[in-house]
């Protein structure tokens, strides 16, 4: 045997005694044509690698959007400096929206945000309404557009004065202007010369200015068609591409409207009603709704009427007009005059709730309940009689609140037994329940029945404690007792408290005092809150005919009436 054949031999075994014991046999070779699924079977001559395949994109990835360009819109010149400001700092108005640019002086917009008075072609962006005002203690109540036109070309019946922000008016007046002056400056120059009329935006008001309807529009009535308020701007938007622009000024539109019905409530307060003696009888005779047949519209209209009414309703209430009768009380079938005049909620401070006895304020209150007529002022207990009556209406929040502050000790509620709010009993408690609700709601509205005289003027008391309770947050303090009609007394938003009012007295509503002048004059208050506070007092005036009727004051009458309760307002500190 070759030698190189023995040294391959002696490996072989060598390597044989080395294998481990449980080695397997040797796998059988695989077929030479057939691959493992895992492998790939080599060929004798190589190949390019195949070329990679896309992954398709997930169907809800998004597709990015190119930012559109910026849309140049040019701006009237008449444009107040504030709308500018907010015009030129207008962002997107949804992700994706082209953004705003003003275009330069010279420069022409794909649109143009202009003014007009009237209702022309363009998209409506927003409407700012201005205001006629004089102060509080003025007779006067209209003006014409004519009388301002002129006042504002220099001419006229007296100057007419002007905010910093009047110079979308040229849009109404044209070239000219009225003496401009600060804001906080203006009711005192208005003061100072009383031929002179002020021009103010809407949302500036206060109680403290008379707002003078013009043509006999009034802005601050609920049932206002715009269309037909002389003192209305309207900011359009006119050009080619007004469209594609107009949704990248929503941010600014909130700027410029500034009297938003939604945002609007009226609330009218009226005096001594108790449709007992005279009036009853002439009510049996005439029919239950003869009192309200003349004034109930304007009554009506408000969004919250409130009726302060100071006897029992009872089913078997007989009529007693014997004279100085004192007992008294109201059939209830006479609810039907109150319902006429729009009657929302019903104050029960009144001094003679409690004059068919304990079981007769029982049945009263019931037929309230049984009738879902919110009350207030009374109850069948102390808890009851002093709790607020809670209200809202268009986003403004309201607490009312009604308290007794005089005699008879039989009307008051007790622990147990129904009658009304003793208020100085309750003192501390009312003051709490104000100063709270002060810090919860818009509005919070206390009425009292006060101490009765038949004097135009408030007794010093009178005073003290009525501006006691607006000092402890009230906005509209109410005095409900007075048979004859008393000051008025408005508050600013500059003075301590902010806006509101004081009324002292506001005479009778449905009652039967025809035995003088003082006791027929009425006075029903319509006050305005807008977006959460008190803007503006209008004084109505009514006269009492025929022992129940009320019907409206004549412009003689209504100069008198005003006069009387102007002159004796009391001096503020």
């Amino acid at each position: 045997m070759p030698k190189i054949l023995w040294i391959v031999l002696i490996a072989m075994l060598v390597l044989s005694a080395c294998a481990p014991a449980t080695l397997p046999p040797a796998p059988t070779a695989p077929e030479p044509t057939v691959a493992p699924a895992n492998t790939i079977a080599p060929t004798v001559t190589p190949t390019a690698p195949p070329e990679p395949t896309a992954t398709p994109a997930p169907t809800d990835t998004p597709v990015p959007t190119p930012t559109p360009a910026p849309l140049a819109v040019a701006l009237d010149p008449a444009l107040p400096d504030d709308l500018r400001a907010a015009f030129a700092a207008a962002g997107e108005a949804a992700p994706g929206a082209p953004a705003l640019v003003v275009a330069g002086e010279g420069e022409t917009g794909l649109a143009t945000v202009g003014l007009t008075a009237g209702d022309s072609d363009g998209i409506a962006l927003a409407e700012r309404f201005y205001v006629a005002v004089v102060p509080f203690d003025t007779v006067q109540d209209d003006v014409s557009l004519e009388e301002l036109k002129a006042r504002w070309a220099g001419s006229g019946g007296g100057p007419l004065y002007v905010t910093a922000d009047s110079a979308m008016l040229s849009a109404i007046f044209g070239e000219g202007k009225g003496a401009e002056v600060a804001a906080e400056e203006l009711l005192a120059t208005l003061q100072d010369d009383r031929t002179a009329i002020g021009l103010i935006p809407f949302d500036m008001l206060d109680p403290r200015y008379k707002v003078l309807t013009i043509d006999g529009a009034n802005v601050l009535s609920n049932t206002l068609d715009p269309a037909t308020y002389p003192l209305r701007v309207r900011v359009v938007l006119t050009g080619p591409q007004a469209e594609a622009v107009a949704p990248a000024l929503a941010e600014v539109i909130a700027v410029v409207t500034n009297r938003d019905p939604a945002k609007l409530t009226t609330l009218i307060m009226t005096g001594v009603t108790a449709m007992a003696r005279n009036t009853a009888r002439v009510m049996e005779e005439e029919g239950v709704l003869y009192p309200a047949l003349v004034i109930s519209d304007a009554l009506a209209a408000a969004d919250i009427t409130h009726i302060s009414n100071e006897i029992p309703f009872l089913d078997d209430c007989k009529v007693n007009a014997t004279k100085n009768n004192l007992v008294l009380c109201s059939n209830d079938r006479y609810w039907a005059a109150l319902e006429a005049v729009g009657t929302d909620i019903v104050g029960l401070s009144g001094n003679h709730v409690n004059d068919f006895g304990r079981k007769g304020a029982r049945r009263s209150l019931q037929f309230y309940r049984d009738n879902n007529i919110p009350i207030y002022g009374s109850g069948l207990n102390i808890e009851e009689a002093c709790a607020p009556l809670m209200w809202e209406h268009n986003g403004n929040t309201f607490a009312f609140i009604a308290a007794l502050a005089y005699w008879p000790e039989f009307a008051w509620a007790t622990e147990t037994e129904p009658g009304a709010c003793y208020y100085y009993d309750n003192k501390e408690k009312i003051k709490a329940m104000v100063e709270k609700l002060a810090d919860e709601v818009d509005i919070v509205a206390v009425e009292l029945q006060y101490y009765e005289t038949y004097n135009p003027y408030p007794t010093a008391e009178q005073v003290t404690e009525f501006r006691e309770v607006r000092g402890w947050g009230a906005d509209i303090v109410t005095g409900v007792q007075s048979h004859v009609p008393q000051a008025q007394e408005p508050y600013g938003a500059t003075d301590p408290g902010g806006p509101g009012v004081i009324s002292y007295g506001l005479g009778n509503f449905f009652f039967d005092q025809m035995w003088s002048w003082e006791t027929r004059s009425e006075l029903y208050l319509r006050h305005t809150i807008y977006d959460g506070r008190p803007i503006s007092m209008e004084i109505l005036t009514g006269v009492l005919e025929n022992y129940a009727q009320p019907r409206w004051a004549t412009p003689e009458e209504r100069a008198k009436i005003l006069t009387s309760i102007f002159d004796v307002a009391p001096n503020r500190p």
